[in-house]
């Protein structure tokens, strides 16, 4: 099929858009999909019947007290009200069995939604971690449905990271020191996150990322 379906790109207020939010429209469109961006203000009805699959997309840091943790570092909280509404609309795309591809934030919370927790502080509460700030390194990709094992170099731009899997999510992708850098749920059909940001780095593995997701909202649920 030749088509391209139509993506939906989660964000927070009406100026409230991710960083670099072109680069985002161009990975999809160079995996041959077209995305819109998407925020609090849209009918939840219309925008799971309306959308083939959805992405949530970078951001900023999310409140402990979502996993049942007091903060214990210090943290630039993303705002409520995009957060909430991130966790409602991913839910509802679960109950469609639609394809949801999370990235860095999006990941985060795609983790906690499904039960999980992260490490509020990666260089506080990981021993022997290297620097996820800022930089690349290299992730050792394990067996999964969606990419090719190996091992990449992915950007880093994080301190926050998986630290227990939510339900039915598997890593498979870690760097040198253990932190999760991707997962896919064995429940549904295509439900990624990853951590690194796929849409600064074109080719190679971060477009696998995109095509492997638009493959995914062609295919019939």
């Amino acid at each position: 099929m030749n088509f391209k379906p139509l993506i939906a790109i989660t964000k927070g207020g009406e100026k409230d858009l991710p960083l670099q939010p072109e680069l985002y429209l161009k990975a999809v469109d160079a995996a041959n999909g077209t995305a819109v961006f998407i925020g609090p203000d849209v009918s939840f009805m219309d925008a799971v019947t309306n959308y083939a699959g959805f992405i949530i997309p970078g951001g900023r840091d999310i409140d402990p007290l979502l996993y049942n943790e007091k903060r214990i570092a210090e943290m630039d909280l993303e705002d409520e009200e995009r957060v909430k509404f991130d966790l409602a609309f991913f839910h509802s795309t679960l109950n469609l069995g639609k394809p949801v591809l999370g990235i860095c934030y999006g990941m985060q919370l795609m983790n906690i939604a499904m039960g999980g927790t992260l490490y509020q502080d990666i260089n506080s509460q990981k021993e022997g971690a290297i620097n996820h700030r800022e930089g690349r390194h290299i992730v050792q990709v394990n067996d999964n449905p969606f990419i090719e094992a190996g091992q990449y170099e992915v950007n880093s731009s994080h301190h926050q990271a998986v630290k227990q899997a939510g339900n039915a999510l598997k890593p498979f992708a870690f760097s040198p020191d253990g932190i999760v850098e991707a997962f896919y749920s064995q429940q549904h059909r295509f439900l990624v996150g990853v951590q690194w940001h796929p849409e600064r780095m074109p080719g190679g593995i971060s477009a696998k990322v995109f095509t492997s997701f638009i493959e995914a909202c062609r295919a019939p649920n």
